[in-house]
């Protein structure tokens, strides 16, 4: 279901065919990069935290880790990411598919500065045998970010 929400989402936005669907799993950064026969560093991220019970995505590019002084300085709380179990409900795709594309309305996304330095990257597309192909300006103008932050190492 995840995924044909993201689709239906990606041809609203004239972006359908930049989904890449894949016989091997692409849960993992590792796995999506092997899969796509690209360097980690240009999978698309996607981190699920909770702030004050409010759903956040921020897309990294795919070896960033969280800088938890970086992240409470720009958000103003610490980093509490929201629990496998419970990402499905609170963001509308399950870990491995997690996007910025066809989520709940309450969640709020952010893109990270790590993602500037690809010009192609490769977020999920809903499920955890897709991807999709976009620049990072694509990126910028269809994911329904808030902005841009800095909060990875």
């Amino acid at each position: 279901m995840s995924l044909v929400k993201a689709e239906e989402d990606l041809k609203k936005k004239g972006m359908l065919d930049r989904v890449i669907h894949l016989a091997a799993s692409t849960a993992t950064v590792a796995e999506a990069a092997e899969a796509l026969g690209v360097e980690p560093g240009m999978i698309a991220k996607t981190l699920s935290f909770l702030q004050e019970e409010k759903p956040v995505l921020i897309l990294t590019e795919g070896t960033a880790k969280i800088d938890n002084r970086k992240y409470k300085d720009t958000f103003h709380i610490k980093a509490k990411m929201i629990p496998f179990e419970e990402v499905e409900t609170q963001v509308g795709h399950a870990p491995g598919g997690v996007c910025p594309f066809g989520i709940n309305e309450n969640v709020i996304v952010y893109l990270d500065e790590s993602l500037r330095q690809f010009e192609t990257v490769y977020p999920a597309a809903g499920d955890d045998h897709s991807a999709v192909k976009l620049t990072v300006d694509e990126l910028e103008k269809i994911a329904g970010a808030t902005g841009w932050v800095d909060v990875c190492k």
